[in-house]
């Protein structure tokens, strides 16, 4: 398993949660119908019983630990220490306004991106976003703190950039409940068509 977007990881933990969801569900089936039965279960039948408790309990620990390593991120943040990136974005916040340094901070795929933000008031979030709202990456922004997010992307096109914490009502428009710290199109990721086209 290789997973290089956030999408993809999704897709399939959304398969095996679903599954161990319905097995702990006929766990509790199981004991509603014993419940519901006048002649009680022998002793040797609950044998079974304990033994599928054990099999779901190492089959999620087992999930956790057999996947983490397929989480393309995780390695990133445990080796950052040894890791110079490609590029990077010194960002702040204050009073609800992002100040970025371009307009639109534009990458390449596959590059290392640093991303540097600072708040000089409140407590933000640093969220990127897809175009159909799903998330990309984020981090909390703490003020008076270093607070860095270091990424690859692994897909082209243009995301957008807003708070992913609440700090407070004048986030938004009074009028139209517009979120202001909202900015479309903030990172642009390039170098997916050039890439295909010369092969």
């Amino acid at each position: 398993m290789d997973f290089k977007t956030s999408i993809e990881l999704l897709r399939f933990h959304w398969m095996a949660y679903t599954i161990y969801a319905l097995m702990i569900i006929s766990v509790i089936a199981w004991f509603g119908y014993n419940l519901t039965r006048k002649k009680k279960a022998k002793s040797i039948v609950r044998i079974p019983f304990y033994g599928y408790m054990a099999f779901l309990v190492a089959g999620g620990v087992g999930h956790h630990i057999f996947t983490y390593n397929t989480i393309p991120w995780v390695a990133e943040d445990i080796m950052r220490h040894t890791i110079t990136p490609d590029r990077s974005f010194h960002i702040s916040v204050e009073k609800h306004r992002w100040s970025l340094p371009k307009r639109k901070m534009i990458v390449e795929k596959g590059e290392k991106v640093m991303f540097n933000v600072t708040s000089k008031d409140l407590t933000y979030g640093f969220g990127l976003f897809r175009k159909d709202g799903s998330m990309v990456t984020q981090m909390q922004v703490l003020p008076g703190r270093d607070n860095d997010l270091l990424w690859t992307f692994h897909e082209c096109g243009s995301f957008d950039l807003t708070s992913t914490e609440y700090a407070g009502p004048h986030q938004y428009d009074e009028l139209t409940g517009k979120d202001l710290m909202f900015i479309n199109d903030a990172v642009e990721v390039t170098g997916c068509y050039e890439k295909t086209a010369s092969r």
